[in-house]
């Protein structure tokens, strides 16, 4: 009897043990479970509106204003400047002087190369008597003088033609030297501000302008923006761009993408807004403005793709993109932060659909403060979430 009461408390302590281990290896299991699920990233319904200033996870890209126009005047390498009128900033009209070469090099130039052309002037003189002189001579000659007689006049009259061409040459010099003096003071082509001086003592700090004096336009401006090799793809000529200032957010320009230059690499610039990857290339893009009005000459801005953002009326209504809403047998949803920090499905009912926009109106179920995630088929309800970057 004792044998039995033995055996069977065995059976009880082993059977008791067997629960034990199944209780905490399916408990185990789940904690690795939830421990194993991805936190969700959550985006406000406000941001996703556009009330945040963006419509959906737009992209920004850095950028800073600069004249559409530029012109450059070179300098005359074999002529020396006597005086340069102005300097880096300072504004200028349309014929405003610039600077002013040395004439004392061409008045000494001219004075001699008149001499010269006087002094050819005589030889050709010289030349015409002495060919005139050739033609009588032989009229008198014999018959057996002919001959030589036609020679000379011949080498007479190449000798012509030569002086003939170094007088030409001589004037056209002389002319050109005339006309350096008389345009001794150059002047600008537009209204603008020097933007450089490469003059080798007083050029604008880090220009990389060719001309001796640079003038750009200020009454037109446009953006010269940098993107990254990696986000490249996200623009195109001809799009759309919402432009703003990076002091106040409603500060806004439009504007258009008008050249992507793709040939050469801004190496060790980062063009994506707030991107720190110093391992790629960026980039130039420019972007013609609708109307520069108080934009000011350097200001650096930042851009997006212009999605109709900066014209929707504040109405009151919620407008989120058409891509967050997921319809089921069950209904309409999204995926929505359930106030604690877990995922859960959160019924809504649509309005109408803007197609060209891909916004969707929101007629209940959703307010400015609620967070949504993007809507992927890995989600589940209860899967933590945090606030996207």
């Amino acid at each position: 009897m004792k044998k039995k009461t033995g055996v069977l408390i065995l059976i009880i302590i082993l059977a008791a043990a067997a629960v034990f281990l199944l209780w905490k290896f399916v408990f185990s299991k789940k904690g690795e479970e939830t421990a194993s699920e991805e936190t969700v990233f959550v985006t406000t319904v406000a941001e996703l509106s556009g009330q945040g200033g963006a419509v959906g996870a737009v992209n920004r890209f850095g950028g800073v204003a600069e004249p559409v126009e530029t012109w450059s005047v070179n300098q005359n390498p074999d002529t020396t400047v006597k005086e340069i009128y102005v300097s880096v900033g300072d504004e200028v009209m349309a014929g405003d002087p610039l600077f002013i070469y040395d004439t004392e090099k061409y008045k000494s130039e001219q004075e001699q190369a008149e001499i010269d052309l006087e002094r050819l002037n005589n030889e050709k003189d010289t030349i015409i008597q002495t060919i005139e002189q050739l033609y009588a001579d032989q009229k008198k000659a014999k018959a057996s003088e002919q001959a030589d007689y036609t020679v000379r006049i011949k080498e007479s009259e190449l000798q012509q033609k030569q002086k003939e061409l170094e007088i030409k040459s001589k004037e056209i010099s002389i002319q050109k030297l005339i006309d350096n003096q008389e345009n001794a003071v150059v002047t600008s082509e537009i209204d603008g501000v020097i933007k450089s001086i490469n003059n080798g003592t007083s050029a604008s700090s880090g220009s990389t302008d060719e001309g001796f004096i640079t003038v750009m336009k200020t009454d037109q401006l446009q953006i010269k923006g940098t993107i990254n090799e990696q986000n490249i793809s996200q623009i195109m000529v001809g799009a759309p761009l919402l432009v703003h200032s990076r002091t106040d957010e409603s500060q806004i320009w439009k504007g258009t993408i008008n050249k992507i230059n793709t040939e050469n690499a801004v190496s060790g610039q980062n063009s994506l807004f707030g991107s720190s990857d110093n391992d790629s290339s960026s980039y130039y893009f420019y972007v013609t403005l609708e109307d520069s009005t108080g934009m000011m000459l350097g200001q650096h801005v930042y851009m997006e793709s212009d999605l109709g953002q900066a014209d929707a009326v504040d109405d009151g209504t919620i407008r989120i993109p058409s891509y967050y809403i997921t319809s089921d047998k069950g209904g309409t949803f999204v995926w929505a932060d359930d106030g604690s920090g877990k995922l859960t499905k959160k019924d809504v009912t649509v309005g109408l659909e803007d197609e060209e926009s891909m916004m969707t109106e929101i007629a209940d179920g959703l307010t400015a403060e609620d967070a949504l995630a993007f809507p992927d088929e890995s989600l589940k309800e209860g899967m933590p979430t945090a606030a996207a970057g």
